[in-house]
């Protein structure tokens, strides 16, 4: 793993929204280290870097709204020579309950419209690590929007937190690539 990119919209209204929860999470990972982002236009984003057990990290938050988040992941990805395969990307997920994270190697958008424009920013490659951090559902497709975009009531925020922290415990692991043990320790959580 050498970038992590983590999805969400710019500007404070959308802080700790639902939608922000990968957002969120990169922010966390840099705090932990000791890092600090910086704005860098070229990459339509705010950048830091972590050494994480030996290995060189980017970390990523598109300063782009969530639908154009490939504006930010491609330029990086080229500029650094990146391929999709060392990409992870943390986002809100509806189909998981707020409180679990998963991860996911490749695949497709799931009708997430951030990752979408990422796969089609990496040249149609899917091939990139997904940590999907649940928000939980609204219940009807036509609440979505609405739901994402406001933040979740304090006990079901503090479960997202929680999942935040179980993900931040098994970083070491990805940035290893010791991809199944990593999704074993997080799936059981």
């Amino acid at each position: 793993m050498r970038l992590v990119v983590g999805l969400g919209n710019p500007g404070s209204q959308y802080e700790h929204t639902r939608h922000n929860a990968g957002a969120d999470f990169v922010t966390a990972l840099a705090e932990r280290h000791g890092a600090s982002f910086k704005k860098e236009s070229k990459f339509s984003g705010e950048t830091a870097r972590i050494n994480l057990h030996g290995q060189d990290l980017r970390l990523l938050r598109p300063s782009t709204f969530m639908n154009l988040s490939g504006k930010a992941v491609g330029p990086m990805a080229n500029f650094y020579n990146i391929p999709p395969e060392a990409i992870l990307v943390a986002h809100d997920e509806l189909d998981i309950e707020p409180g679990k994270a998963r991860l996911k190697i490749g695949g497709g958008h799931g009708g997430h419209n951030g990752l979408k424009d990422i796969i089609k920013a990496l040249g149609n490659n899917k091939n990139f690590a997904r940590l999907r951090l649940g928000v939980g559902h609204p219940g009807h497709a036509s609440e979505v929007v609405s739901y994402v975009l406001r933040r979740a009531p304090q006990a079901e925020q503090q479960l997202i937190e929680d999942s935040i922290s179980a993900a931040l415990e098994i970083t070491p692991e990805l940035s290893e690539g010791q991809w199944n043990k990593a999704m074993k320790a997080l799936h059981t959580k």
